[in-house]
C-alpha cells in the first residue's frame, strides 16, 4: 500500500467507498454519523480541488481508503468540554476516514503519513462509532472530550501526540 493525493478521476472510487462504509456503520450500530448522503459528493470535490484528500492504494493502483488531513487550525476543534486537548500546540487534523472493507490496518497507515507532517494530531468521530474508537485506542489516540460540529451535532474528540 501506498498513500497519495487523490485525483479528480478518483472521485467515483471516492464515493463507492463511502457509500461502503455508510453501509458498514449502519450495519454496525452507527446509522446517523453519515446518514445517507455524507460526506456530499460536493464536499468530496472540494477536498481533492484543496488538495486536502488522500487515498492508499494497494499495488494493484486500486483505492482501498480514503481521508483527509490539513494542519490549519480545525474550527470545529476550537471548544471542548467534558475534558481538554493535550496541548496547544499546532495540529494536523484527520476527518472522512473511510475504506472499502477489504484492508484491515488503515487507520496505522493513515497514522505514519500524517506523522510526517506532525506527531500531533486530532480526530473526531460519533459515539456510536465503535469500530473508529478502537482504531484510534489503537493507534494512540487518548479521548479528550465533546466537540460540536457546525450542525450541532456531538463528536468525541481524539489526539495523539509525542510529547
Amino acid at each position: 500500500m501506498h498513500i497519495r493525493h487523490t485525483r479528480k478521476e478518483d472521485l467515483p472510487r471516492l464515493l463507492e467507498i463511502y457509500a461502503i462504509a455508510r453501509r458498514f456503520m449502519a450495519e454496525n450500530g452507527n446509522p446517523t454519523q453519515w446518514k445517507t448522503n455524507k460526506p456530499a459528493p460536493e464536499r468530496v470535490k472540494q477536498d481533492i480541488e484543496e488538495n486536502l484528500n488522500f487515498v492508499g492504494v494497494d499495488d494493484n493502483d486500486i483505492i482501498r481508503f480514503v481521508f483527509v488531513f490539513f494542519t490549519c487550525p480545525e474550527p470545529t476543534y476550537s471548544y471542548i468540554e467534558n475534558g481538554a486537548w493535550l496541548n496547544d500546540a499546532p495540529y494536523g487534523t484527520i476527518h472522512r476516514v473511510a475504506t472499502d472493507g477489504t484492508v484491515h490496518g488503515a487507520m496505522g497507515e493513515i497514522v505514519n503519513f500524517c506523522r510526517q507532517t506532525t506527531e500531533n494530531l486530532r480526530i473526531d468521530t460519533h459515539e456510536n462509532n465503535i469500530p473508529m474508537q478502537k482504531a484510534l485506542a489503537k493507534n494512540g489516540f487518548k479521548k479528550c472530550g465533546t466537540i460540536y460540529l457546525e450542525d450541532g451535532d456531538s463528536r468525541i474528540a481524539f489526539q495523539r501526540t509525542e510529547e
